[in-house]
């Protein structure tokens, strides 16, 4: 997975309309994310997908002339607010009650930013974890998700017969993985190459 850092950045390739594949990666990339933060925000799935197709078609024409540039904000900040645009004018034109006024005025509030923030860190953390999986083996990854359901140390140790520290050695690997599986997809999510 570390292969990704030296090709050109994901954002570089969707430039070109003709490159289907560069369009095909970033739709897998950010589908979940849009879909998870539609439904998050209160829309129904079909909403939800409405607004993802529009948003996509968005991009699509306007990342052609995208210039990223770090001192006007991250790509993360322009993908939430073209979200918002995209349910705030999908709102607008749907039957009345379709789409709450409510969520229409958190849209627009302060709080929004941190329930797209949050969303966008959830993202993250499920892309690192899938390719976490891909690569170690069941056995630690079992191990790892009793931890996160809250199982203590003791209790694994003895159910897996191994020592405490040997389930700690576990934990601190897949931990450290995913911390630099995460920092390597924001990395390469704000490389851009011009």
């Amino acid at each position: 997975m570390g292969v990704e850092t030296t090709q050109p950045s994901l954002l570089s390739r969707v430039r070109d309309a003709a490159d289907l594949r560069a369009w095909t990666e970033f739709e897998a990339k950010y589908r979940d994310l849009i879909l998870l933060y539609c439904r998050r925000r209160g829309l129904q799935q079909s909403d939800a997908e409405d607004v993802r197709q529009i948003v996509m078609m968005n991009l699509s024409s306007a990342l052609r002339q995208f210039r990223y540039c770090p001192t006007r904000g991250r790509f993360r900040s322009y993908l939430g607010r073209a979200v918002r645009n995209a349910i705030t004018r999908q709102a607008k034109i749907r039957a009345p009650g379709s789409i709450d006024g409510a969520l229409l005025a958190s849209l627009e509030g302060p709080g929004d930013d941190d329930v797209w923030e949050q969303e966008w860190m959830n993202h993250h953390y499920r892309l690192a974890m899938a390719s976490i999986r891909e690569t170690f083996d069941a056995r630690s990854l079992e191990i790892f998700d009793r931890l996160l359901e809250g199982e203590s140390i003791r209790t694994i140790a003895m159910r897996f017969d191994m020592s405490e520290q040997a389930v700690h050695k576990v934990k601190q690997r897949l931990r450290s993985r995913l911390a630099e599986r995460i920092a390597e997809q924001i990395r390469d999510e704000d490389d851009v190459d011009d």
